[in-house]
């Protein structure tokens, strides 16, 4: 990881713990096959809900499909966990792309940011 990218995780994990009112946050980590997302609740340090695209119900297919199966597995899981408010937790990574593509389909699923 560069210097860059831990100053951008360090802002963006600042700023949603300031303006975080008991919430849980959405994290998103991206590697160059694969997503994995969690939905992690800080105040009680316990993951609600997790999902990726290694797990073995999902099949292979483009980056961007994946992302979006794994957004709508997060919604579901993660409402199923009655857990609907989240804070989107980007990581060092810009909203573009994959990431985006994931945020997208969890607010298609219905969860609210």
């Amino acid at each position: 990881m560069t210097l860059s990218d831990l100053k951008r995780k360090k802002r963006v994990r600042f700023k949603i713990k300031r303006v975080n009112k008991g919430r849980p946050r959405l994290t998103v980590f991206r590697s160059a096959k694969n997503i994995y997302a969690q939905v992690i609740d800080d105040n009680k340090r316990v993951t609600l809900a997790s999902a990726s695209s290694i797990e073995k119900n999902i099949e292979r297919k483009s980056k961007k499909e994946l992302s979006e199966l794994v957004g709508n597995l997060i919604a579901e899981r993660s409402i199923k966990n009655g857990c609907k408010e989240v804070y989107f937790d980007r990581g060092k990574y810009k909203y573009h792309g994959r990431v985006k593509q994931l945020a997208e389909s969890a607010k298609k699923g219905g969860l609210k940011f």
